[in-house]
This record gives structure tokens, C-alpha cells and sequence, in this order.
């Protein structure tokens, strides 16, 4: 089976440990354990409930806590409407092979995380690609849509809000897209990974699982909540279609692990103290970023509303990629260049980080573009 190159992750994995200002990072800030256990409270009792956890497979689906915790996130689920996954991507990856045969036909709304059409694509289906633009503020073009779809149309995939551009949709546009779909019969599935991180409220919009009786929403701790290292994820949709995706999941995973599942549950049953760590850093280094780009005559951006990252359009005389490979040589900096996401002279920057860190990877980028 033929799958292309992860062009976002096949650049990570060869530059990240490599960056002295990682600015290309996705996640707010990672939590220590010490950090997530301070935050939650009673530290102590939560310490010695781990060290008496037995290391055994533990509740195969991900334990009835957390999947209750998850389903809190949603106007309309219950513990029974939610499957555990060794973090986003397998729930994307589970829900996308459940769902996806060979001569099905697939609209993806671009730009977004690779996973969400290469995988279908190896799967033998037939995807449509359409590309939101930046004149629209990267948000789907609706008539676009309504003609790429028809009545062999199986799935619509998109990820809001929306990874690189920090796009976020209304319940209003939403609703748009949940009318075009059931029209045709097409399922939904929306990777909201960066849902609760809205900048101007937290969980501001709804899941289209709230929506649509078809939709598929992915999630994880990773980005928002900042624990990327526990590996959970999760998928909630139609409870047949959870059991199709369980019975997939045999095959991949037995379980997800039970400390990962514990701090996990924590974290989420403590999401507000989190939420209150997490967006006054994110607000702050978006409107730095914001002032940066104002300030930078090379360089333009459509500020972001929801999750950690931007795209960044550069005028410059060389493709993004062989930019933002000399970036980091010539200055440490690392972002991710525009061609994984196929839309050249533009990079992405992750501007969660600690605040200094922004500061100090836009300051070599400014130098940069001085000296290119």
C-alpha cells in the first residue's frame, strides 16, 4: 500500500532536536508532572494513587473516569459515546479506516494536518481537495463545497480550529456545512484537537458530534491542556460506528496506559485550572506575535483566533523549505515550511511556547530575513 511522505512530521523528526528557538512546536507550553499535579491539587494522594496502580492493561476502552471526563467536553455525549486512543492521530487514523474504502469518494478542506487526506488517499479513495484561502480568513468556501460534493460523496474531513492558520469556525458556518453534508448522506469527521483554545472563550463552539448524527469528533490532552507526552486521544461519534472503530482498534491497540489514563482524567476533571495556566500565555504571545508581524515589512499574517499556530507569508527570494532549512543553520530558529502544507512562501509558527521563546525565535528570524 503506497502512502505518501508526512511532510510536517518527516520535518520534525529530522530538525526538531536541532533547533536552539523552536518555534514550530504545536503544543502550549508542556506540563512537568510536578507542574500537573500542583495545578490539580493534593498532589500527595494523587502521587500514591499512582504508585499503587497496577501496570496491567487496565479498562481496554480507557477507563469509565476518563471517557465521563471526555464527554463533558460535548453538549450531547456520554462515557458510552467515547473511545481512548494513544492520542489524536491514532483517533483520526482509526476513524478514517473504519470509515474509508477503496473508490469512496472524500472532500478535504485544506490547508490541514496531512493525515486527514493522505490516509484516505492510501485507502484507495477518491479525495477532493479544496483550499480555504486567506482572503476568506481560511475559512471553507461554501459554494466550493456544495459542488464538490455529490450523492457518491462518503466523507467531508476538516480540522477547525484549524492547524496551520489558527482559522476558527461559528456554530452558524457549522451548521452550513452539516446542511451540505446531510443533502448528499456524507459523513463528517472534524478533527478538533485544538477545541478549548478559542482565544476569546474557551469551548466557544460546539463539536459537530453536537451537530450531525454522522459526524465523527476527534480529540486529545495534547495541544490544549498541554501533556502531549501522555499519548490520549479519543474519538466520539454514532455509538455503531465507535464499535466498527473498536473493533479496528483490536488490532492496534489493546489499551491505551493506565498512568497515561489517570493523569489524563486529572487533567481534564481540572481542565478550568489548566485553561487559566494556558490561555493568558497564549493570548499574550499571539498579540506579541501580532506585533511582530506589524513590525516585520516581509513578512504578512491573518492573526489567529483559536489554538497555538499561524501562517506566516514571506517575501523572500527562495522556496520556504530552502528558508526555513537555512533559518535554522544560519540562526536556530525552527519553523515549518509552507510546503507541508502545500501552500509555498509561507511558513508555520508555533507561538505557544514559553514567551521568551517567541521572543527570541521571531528576533532571529528578524535577523534572518535582514541578512537573506
Amino acid at each position: 500500500m503506497y502512502i505518501a511522505e508526512f511532510g510536517v512530521e518527516e520535518w520534525m523528526n529530522t530538525y526538531e532536536t536541532r533547533a536552539r528557538h523552536n518555534v514550530a512546536e504545536t503544543c502550549v507550553e508542556s506540563l512537568t508532572v510536578k507542574e500537573l499535579l500542583t495545578l490539580v491539587g493534593n498532589r500527595e494522594e494523587h502521587l500514591a494513587a499512582l504508585e499503587r496502580t497496577h501496570l496491567t492493561y487496565g479498562d481496554i476502552p480507557g477507563s469509565e473516569r476518563l471517557r465521563g471526563a471526555i464527554s463533558s467536553l460535548y453538549r450531547s455525549r456520554t462515557a458510552e459515546d467515547v473511545l481512548v486512543t494513544g492520542g489524536g492521530i491514532a483517533a483520526n487514523f482509526l476513524a478514517l479506516w473504519s470509515l474509508t474504502e477503496p473508490g469512496d469518494h472524500v472532500v478535504a478542506l485544506l490547508p490541514t494536518y496531512q493525515q486527514l487526506y493522505s490516509l484516505p488517499e492510501s485507502f484507495g479513495a477518491q479525495v477532493t481537495r479544496l483550499f480555504a484561502r486567506a482572503e476568506n480568513s481560511f475559512l471553507p468556501d461554501l459554494d466550493a463545497l456544495r459542488k464538490a460534493v455529490s450523492d457518491k460523496t462518503k466523507l467531508i474531513v476538516l480540522n477547525y480550529p484549524n492547524n496551520p492558520t489558527g482559522a476558527k469556525l461559528d456554530e452558524a458556518l457549522m451548521k452550513e456545512i452539516v446542511a451540505i453534508a446531510d443533502r448528499c448522506g456524507a459523513w463528517i469527521l472534524c478533527d478538533e484537537i485544538y477545541r478549548g483554545l478559542e482565544h476569546d472563550a474557551p469551548y466557544g463552539t460546539p463539536s459537530f458530534v453536537d451537530l450531525y448524527d454522522r459526524a465523527i469528533s476527534t480529540g486529545s490532552v495534547s495541544k490544549v491542556y498541554s501533556l502531549a507526552g501522555l499519548r490520549t486521544g479519543w474519538l466520539t461519534g454514532p455509538r455503531d460506528f465507535l464499535r466498527t472503530c473498536f473493533q479496528h482498534r483490536d488490532y492496534t491497540t489493546i489499551s491505551c496506559g493506565r498512568l497515561d489514563d489517570y493523569l489524563a482524567t486529572l487533567a481534564l476533571e481540572h481542565r478550568a485550572v489548566i485553561l487559566e495556566r494556558n490561555l493568558p500565555l497564549v493570548r499574550t504571545n499571539a498579540a506579541l506575535l501580532a506585533d511582530w508581524v506589524a513590525a516585520e515589512p516581509r513578512v504578512s499574517c491573518l492573526p489567529p483566533k483559536a489554538g497555538t499556530t499561524a501562517l506566516l507569508r514571506l517575501d523572500i527570494p527562495v522556496s520556504s523549505e530552502e528558508f526555513c532549512r537555512r533559518l535554522l543553520e544560519e540562526a536556530g530558529a525552527l519553523l515549518v515550511p509552507g510546503e507541508c502544507f502545500e501552500i509555498p512562501y509561507t511558513a508555520r509558527i508555533g507561538f505557544a511556547p514559553k514567551t521568551e521563546t517567541l521572543r527570541d525565535g521571531v528576533g532571529a528570524l528578524s535577523g534572518f530575513l535582514k541578512r537573506l
